[in-house]
């Protein structure tokens, strides 16, 4: 199918391509407060301003829920529920459609064009959602087991409930930022000489972990389970996420209730939400599960995993850029739709804008690991850097970018932009 095109300009390679259409929330210097937007090509569509000036006149069914887009977060537009996702992405191709049939709405409107687009390197972006809860999954199978060969051997790499149940832990909210957030680094228990004891102080082996986000725009009840056939229906969009991990904290307090301080100093995801629609073309399976799921987890060959292309690069204070990842979002052994049928088997509510971790998403290969203690080897193998320089563990002053992205085609592509964050010192 030839590529959507659009009367605005717009890069063959850039992300937000006609066939994406990615929501965020954006503020600009002469307006501060934070409002919903849309991504197009290099260029932020103000929904609120798009809204003003009648820029949903052309369809009536949206005229009466146009109010979402003078909040400062998602959440209102993301309880619309994806029907009505489906439908406001689609008149919004339409308006920015070559040839489309609304060219009155924003091509040859030159009022609104001048109030409405805005170069998105003027423009603020903040968190999408305002986020109740949050929790991290560990759904990366090769991930799971280079970790577990490193601290129990080839033998024990993974537990026995592995493949059986996605893994998860309850995560810091209030600790969740959007990129382009500076991240200190964190200070905590280190056990450095087991005859001394531990010491409070900086933490020496601090981490990125590569992940997906992914939203929730359905609320649960408490006591009620959520159907993995009816899953699909609660999920909003997805985002990259990083996932920051202080190595040296985490192994001495994570016995017996797993990370804590470890985990919960900063966790950085991308600020343009990709539609569940906008993804749908690029649904994959994930990896086999060699041990049949239980019912309640079956999705019966549902291809509920995305072929998103993962790359993960590190900028030195030097400024020299050097590619640290290379991977597949495919890697991993459970579905979102999986993850939230599994937390809410027991009857755990959810809200809109709750966000789930995918867990750090590696391949098979040295160059697709999703962080440095896999490369690394937990400190003892030096990662030289294209650059020259090395690296352990990350130093203050690197600059972490993850990106994601579907599609090979100029004109198509379906992305997320960046997630970035740089180290800052620890306080004294």
């Amino acid at each position: 199918m030839a590529p959507l095109r659009s009367w605005l300009p717009i890069d063959p390679r850039s992300h937000f391509s006609l066939h994406n259409i990615p929501f965020g929330i954006i503020s600009i210097s002469a307006d501060s407060k934070p409002r919903p937007a849309i991504a197009i090509g290099h260029h932020a569509l103000d929904l609120c301003a798009f809204t003003a000036g009648n820029g949903f006149a052309a369809l009536s069914s949206i005229q009466p829920r146009q109010s979402v887009f003078s909040e400062s977060t998602l959440n209102a537009f993301a309880a619309l529920g994806r029907p009505l996702h489906k439908v406001f992405r689609e008149y919004l191709q339409s308006v920015l459609l070559k040839d489309g049939p609304f060219p009155d709405v924003l091509e040859k409107n030159e009022k609104l064009r001048q109030s409405a687009l805005i170069p998105l390197e003027d423009c603020d972006t903040h968190l999408p959602l305002r986020i109740g809860d949050y929790t991290d999954f560990y759904a990366g199978l090769h991930h799971a087991h280079n970790v577990g060969v490193l601290f129990r051997g080839p033998q024990n790499a993974l537990q026995k409930n592995y493949k059986h149940l996605p893994v998860g832990y309850h995560g810091r909210a209030s600790s969740v930022v959007v990129s382009g957030t500076p991240i200190q680094r964190p200070k905590g228990q280190i056990l450095v000489d087991p005859e001394k004891g531990p010491e409070l102080r900086p933490c020496r082996k601090l981490d990125f972990e590569l992940e997906l986000g992914c939203f929730v725009c359905a609320s649960s009840d408490l006591g009620e389970s959520i159907a993995v056939d009816d899953a699909p229906d609660y999920l909003f969009g997805i985002v990259l996420m990083n996932d920051w991990s202080a190595r040296d904290i985490q192994a001495w307090e994570y016995v017996p209730l797993g990370p804590f301080n470890s985990k919960n100093f900063g966790t950085t995801v991308s600020p343009w939400v990709v539609l569940m629609d906008a993804l749908e073309p690029f649904a994959a399976d994930g990896i086999e599960n060699d041990v049949p799921s239980l019912p309640y987890l079956d999705e019966r060959g549902r291809k509920s995993n995305f072929a998103i292309d993962l790359t993960v690069t590190l900028r030195t204070a030097s400024g020299k850029t050097s590619t640290l990842t290379k991977t597949s979002a495919r890697n991993l052994l459970f579905s979102f739709p999986q993850m939230l049928a599994h937390h809410t088997v027991g009857g755990c509510p959810f809200n809109v804008g709750d966000l789930l971790g995918s867990g750090t998403i590696s391949g098979k290969g040295k160059d697709e690991k999703g962080c440095l203690l896999e490369r690394s080897d937990n400190g003892k193998i030096e990662v030289e850097l294209e650059s020259g320089e090395r690296r352990l563990f990350l130093e203050d002053g690197d600059t972490l970018t993850l990106s994601g992205v579907c599609g090979q085609g100029d004109g198509a592509l379906v992305g997320f932009g960046e997630c970035t964050g740089t180290i800052v010192e620890a306080v004294r």
